[in-house]
């Protein structure tokens, strides 16, 4: 038992539920929030059904296509305000502040990651997807290889889906919970149900508008949280010293040892490969850039989504420094204050503005906010998939106006149900960061293997595709897998930083500091000890690596007979120069007989 000296200092508990001070502002502002994203799905379902009424000799599957991609009309700053929301969510709000608050400032240079995906989107995915007009981008898979990679795509891509929005459910309901005492679980229900309402009723309209509000409301929380949790503890000059003395302010780690947790090499290549498969081949997100008219404004959308996704992580990492600087002297994870890793950035919100009514409201929202937008963009895009994908390929007859309707509906419903419920397993597992770059890229990076395949490698076919996809999806389960159970039985342990509980101003029953707890054990390093930022990386080189070995021995693609609008445009002037040559001469023939017509 540890406890201060002074007899009549408050316990843990009593500070925790001092800290529980979210007052009817609060709850009116959060509460507002949730209606006015109900209200958005209203007006457009009510929009799409005017339009019905209206559409009466339009042809078949236009109710999907204004649905999934708001028939290709939508404009630019909303699409990249909704890319920035969807990616952002309560994952990065609050995971990179505890990232930092517990490893350091290394995950900082995330920045040189993010630049390297917008180069190849903008390089080797986005001209492709465009000119194709697509509305799943795993139609490519059967256009270059066929449908059996179509339908593994797709599988992939739900299985991915599946395990990141358990996650993002579970983040904001920490933080409510935190902050109101409410239980996780009625929270994460509710919250869900709200958002199985508006998407489903609004579709993608709804979603990238929701999302332009949201993250109205995350801006505006990070920088309230920013400027006011900066000036209480005595400026920007006391945050750097108090961090540095600690070694979180540190240099970058240039370490070649694959096994250790964060370095500069893991965070830029492996990062960077998370974020290419992430944003690339991600149906969430590529549907947004799929709903913009030409590619020039998906072009314009990236950069606003890449300078704006960089400002905000890099605040959400500062907010990490910043938690340290309040609580220098008094650990929450030793003291127990904070239950959960991922519960520090709440405790620092009621810390912080808590005595001012509305404010941490106005936080928590902001969190929620972007954990809805990712939610929806994901329950929106499963719908894509399951109509695109495992529904259409399979019907001899085109489904009407009315089955594609409750279809998508009734997919968002199914999806979002099953979300909620994983919750529970969720909330067993890691710090959420790591947890969703850890378990996504089983599915994710061979994903991303099969689509560098494509794009890149024009030699491929289907046959080798298949079998180099199962490759790495064996070595990504192995690793993966192996090490998620060196986790839990505490194989696997990563040194953090120093903390200090010498001026806690309450009892607490602890007399083991959080660091201590997390001292490693030396132990026989192997594979699965790698570090969790190259798992995309590995799942995707060893798919693309064994499918290309399997192309010498098994069969190859016929180039000839190769579409070379399916592989990136600086792949074809080396393969297709020839019929490209061609197919212009063919063009200008035609152009010059209709002129003289």
């Amino acid at each position: 038992m540890s406890e201060s000296p002074n007899a009549h200092f408050p316990t843990v508990e009593d500070v925790s539920l001092s800290l529980q001070r979210f007052g009817l502002l609060d709850y009116t502002i959060f509460c507002a929030m949730l209606v006015v994203c109900i209200l958005i799905g209203i007006y457009f379902g009510w929009q799409d059904h005017q339009k019905q009424k209206r559409r009466k000799n339009s042809r078949r599957g236009s109710e999907a296509l204004d649905y999934l991609v708001g028939n290709r009309k939508l404009k630019i700053f909303p699409v990249a305000m909704s890319l920035v929301a969807s990616f952002i969510s309560g994952i990065a709000l609050m995971g990179a502040s505890t990232e930092t608050y517990l490893y350091g400032m290394n995950f900082m240079y995330i920045f040189c990651a993010i630049i390297l995906m917008a180069i190849s989107m903008n390089f080797i995915f986005l001209p492709v997807f465009h000119e194709l007009q697509i509305t799943s981008v795993y139609e490519y898979l059967e256009m270059r290889f066929d449908k059996k990679i179509h339908i593994l795509g797709s599988v992939l891509f739900t299985l991915a889906t599946l395990l990141h929005l358990p996650i993002v459910i579970y983040v904001p309901a920490l933080a409510f919970n935190q902050v109101s005492g409410v239980n996780v679980h009625f929270i994460t229900t509710t919250v869900c149900l709200v958002c199985i309402f508006y998407t489903g009723l609004g579709g993608i309209k709804a979603v990238v508008w929701t999302d332009v509000i949201q993250t109205l409301v995350m801006v505006g929380a990070l920088v309230l949280m920013v400027v006011k949790g900066t000036s209480d503890i005595g400026g920007l000059g006391v945050l750097i010293e108090r961090n540095s003395a600690s070694g979180r302010i540190e240099k970058p780690n240039f370490s070649l040892d694959p096994t250790e947790r964060i370095t500069i090499w893991s965070v830029i290549f492996g990062g960077g490969f998370f974020w290419i498969a992430k944003n690339s081949i991600h149906q969430m997100m590529i549907q947004r850039y799929l709903s913009l008219p030409t590619f020039r404004d998906a072009q314009k959308a990236l950069i606003l989504f890449t300078i704006g996704i960089i400002i905000l992580i890099m605040t959400c990492l500062y907010n990490g420094l910043l938690i340290y600087a309040t609580f220098h002297d008094c650990d929450p994870l030793t003291t127990q204050l904070a239950k959960a890793k991922d519960q520090l950035m709440p405790i620092l919100v009621m810390h912080v503005l808590g005595d001012y009514p509305g404010l941490a409201g106005l936080f928590i929202s902001g969190i929620f906010s972007a954990s809805l937008s990712s939610l929806s963009t994901g329950l929106n895009s499963l719908a894509a998939i399951v109509l695109e994908d495992f529904v259409k390929p399979f019907l001899k007859n085109d489904l009407s106006e009315r089955q594609t309707r409750y279809l998508m509906r009734g997919t968002v419903l199914v999806f979002g149900i099953i979300a909620s419920i994983m919750v529970l397993i969720v909330e067993k597992l890691g710090t959420v960061l790591q947890l969703s770059m850890s378990l996504i890229p089983i599915s994710l990076g061979p994903l991303l293997g099969i689509f560098l395949m494509g794009l890149l490698v024009p030699r491929i076919d289907g046959k080798c595709a298949l079998a180099g996809s199962c490759t790495g999806l064996l070595v990504m389960a192995y690793i993966v897998i192996r090490a998620q159970i060196a986790i839990a039985s505490k194989e696997l342990v990563h040194p953090t930083k120093p903390v200090s509980v010498s001026g806690c101003t309450y009892q607490f029953n602890n007399t083991v500091t959080f660091s201590d707890q997390e001292t490693p054990a030396e132990i026989e390093k192997s594979l699965h000890h790698i570090s969790f930022l190259f798992y995309t990386l590995i799942g995707a080189i060893s798919t693309l690596l064994s499918g290309f070995g399997y192309s010498f021995c098994l069969s190859r693609q016929d180039i000839g007979k190769l579409n070379p609008q399916l592989v990136a445009p600086f792949i074809r002037k080396y393969f297709f120069a020839e019929k490209m040559m061609d197919n212009r001469r063919t063009v200008h023939h035609f152009e010059q007989r209709d002129t003289k017509l």
